[in-house]
């Protein structure tokens, strides 16, 4: 079915290939590349929108001593395909297989680890500056999509890039529109001529000869050619960046890419290439719907897409995505905001029934976290919906911003815990660790459906920064009861009476805990809250057992068993403490149960590691 794909194991062979044959490449690769993702799951859209561009890059670099340093990741497939990866397609983001994003122990070809977004550039920045300081003349390139341009971190790169004597190129992956009017055979021409030597030459004689004699004069030629450019290409920008801007060009059509990449190669100094591609290019599922079709599970490419049944069993995100509209029609006050994750984050239904109350503010988590304190400053209640992983990346603005102001703001935590298929990237393995150590700020974990929605409304009445941090996926399948009432502060629960051992439960290790408890008739509580800790629990706790145990699914060092150490220390209590949760390393990806049971955090690995304790 591959003909020419499959004599693809290296950029080396592609580089061998006629160019009148990468069309039928491209052909292959795509279809490849629904067939691989429709049984393993994963990101299409953006892909089969790099299928050209990923071809061209590697035809024209020489790759991997060129580097290729790709933002996001979730664009990188053909990337694999062609990098010798193409039959470990069959088990990409699977335990032991290939993952999903490009990893530098992986391959050669990877010259960078992505799994945030709006890192290339800087990245990519040193890799250049590095290659000059050893006297190498190999190229490097940062492939950075849209979205990732919303990014305070993009702007910084290129700030510092433009005003720097490097040869790094900057190809923009415009892949939010489909190919506009002005991308054609008219700017395809431009951009050719805009990267050729004959431009570049021209444009440096003009520079020295003009400049030489009237300085004004070259000013003024170069605000008239700044001016005629303008009005055929978005650039100016750029331009003021200090970059070459070069496009917009057609990211489907190998003729023009390959010899604008070939002149661009010719160039020195920092350049920057437009080029406007199709999310879901040629899946027609894909194209009409591409947000759908970003991260799909396994799927029959004939029938699309199925959405999957979970019986009456809701995602945490489903949960906080009803609890948010319901609490929107009681106070007025409440908004949301999230960094480029409607769907992802559960808040379709509230940007259609509340646009004025919805804020994306792009893929900005800084932004997004100050931008909710100036809101609550002004007596609204903003609620932030976002990952655990990419609350990291706006840690400074959390604690600066909100919690030394004590202002009133919700986080939304989802994803916090082990992820599964999209890895160490995306897992929400530490936030217990860095949230808890924040003054005023109160950190919630639900044990259930239910709970997470008493929880947000808990949290949301709180006049205080406060963070309520779920999982992935479904719940236990507990009712959930409409009528919000908020939970006593600071104070969990006792969930089954034992004896010797008390397991403090946090979270989502609450139904483990309970399995496990009935084979060593052990008390369990239901924590509830990791600040401010229940102490009167802990103390009753550890007056009448022999061994506490903690588990929580996050980081051990630091974490909620930390916490219930410090208050042990603080009152006195001597008893034996286990804690167990997450180990001191990144988790690879895989299925999210089975790397529990890796991490002996399933109720067998309880008992097992109880049991080591108290044999008996």
């Amino acid at each position: 079915m591959y003909p020419l794909l499959d004599a693809v194991d290296s950029p080396d062979d592609l580089r061998a290939l006629e160019r009148k044959q990468l069309p039928r490449l491209a052909e292959e690769l795509r279809a490849f590349l629904i067939e691989s993702v429709a049984r393993t799951g994963g990101h299409l859209s953006s892909n089969l929108g790099t299928v050209e561009l990923t071809i061209a890059l590697h035809y024209v670099f020489n790759t991997p001593s060129d580097r290729l340093v790709w933002d996001v990741g979730h664009q990188t497939y053909p990337h694999k395909i062609l990098t010798g990866r193409r039959e470990a397609m069959s088990g990409m983001r699977q335990l032991g297989g290939i993952a999903g994003f490009p990893r530098r122990d992986e391959s050669p070809f990877d010259a960078f680890g992505v799994g945030h977004s709006s890192t290339s550039i800087s990245a990519a920045l040193g890799m250049a500056v590095a290659a000059k300081q050893q006297g190498d003349n190999r190229r490097a390139v940062a492939i950075i999509g849209d979205g990732a341009m919303t990014a305070g971190m993009a702007f910084e790169a290129l700030n510092n890039a433009g005003a720097m004597d490097t040869n790094l190129l900057v190809v923009l992956n415009d892949n939010d529109m489909s190919i506009s009017p002005n991308v054609g055979a008219l700017n395809n021409y431009l951009a050719k001529l805009m990267s050729g030597r004959f431009y570049a030459a021209a444009r440096r004689a003009s520079e020295k000869v003009l400049g030489g004699v009237a300085p004004p004069i070259w000013e003024l030629a170069k605000r008239a050619e700044e001016h005629v450019k303008g009005m055929v290409i978005p650039g100016t920008l750029f331009e003021e960046f200090g970059f070459n801007y070069i496009g917009p060009i057609d990211g489907h059509d190998l003729d023009a890419l390959i010899p604008t990449l070939k002149n661009i190669k010719q160039l020195e100094g920092p350049q920057f290439l437009h080029v406007v591609t199709q999310k879901g290019k040629g899946f027609k599922r894909a194209e009409e719907d591409p947000c759908r079709y970003h991260g799909v599970a396994k799927f029959n490419p004939d029938d699309g897409v199925v959405d999957s049944q979970s019986g009456t069993r809701k995602t945490y995100t489903q949960v906080f995505g009803d609890w948010l509209c319901d609490m929107a029609q009681l106070d007025s006050r409440l908004v949301g905001v999230t960094p480029a994750m409607c769907e992802g984050s559960g808040m379709v239904k509230f940007s259609e029934d509340f646009p004025a109350r919805y804020f994306d503010v792009g893929i900005a988590e800084q932004h997004a976290v100050t931008f909710a304190a100036g809101l609550a400053c002004e007596g609204l209640k903003p609620v932030v919906a976002i990952y655990s992983t990419f609350l990291q990346r706006a840690y400074d603005q959390l604690v600066h911003d909100v919690a030394l102001q004590n202002l009133p703001v919700v986080f939304a935590i989802d994803r916090a815990g082990l992820v599964g298929a999209d890895g160490p990237t995306h897992a929400g393995s530490f936030d217990l660790s860095f949230l808890r150590c924040i003054p005023n700020l109160v950190v919630m974990a639900p044990s259930d459906e239910n709970e997470c929605r008493q929880m947000l409304y808990t949290a949301f009445r709180l006049d205080q920064p406060t963070a309520v941090r779920y999982p992935r996926g479904c719940g236990t399948g507990a009712e959930i009861v409409a009528e919000m009432t908020a939970l006593p502060l600071g104070r969990g629960e006792i969930r089954r009476r034992g004896e010797k051992i008390a397991i403090l439960a946090f979270g989502s290790m609450l139904a483990p805990a309970l399995h496990a408890a009935q084979e060593l008739n052990a008390t369990v509580a239901n924590m509830r809250f990791v600040k401010p800790l229940d102490e009167e629990m802990v103390k009753q706790l550890a007056a009448g057992h022999e061994l506490l145990v903690t588990v929580e699914e996050n980081a051990v060092m630091g974490g909620a068993g930390s916490a219930v150490a410090e208050s042990l220390e603080r009152q006195g209590l001597m008893v034996p403490l286990l804690q167990l949760g997450l180990p001191d390393q990144f988790i690879e990806q895989g299925d999210h149960a089975l790397l529990l049971q890796r991490c002996g955090l399933d109720s067998e690995g309880l008992v097992r590691s109880i049991r080591k304790i108290l044999p008996e």
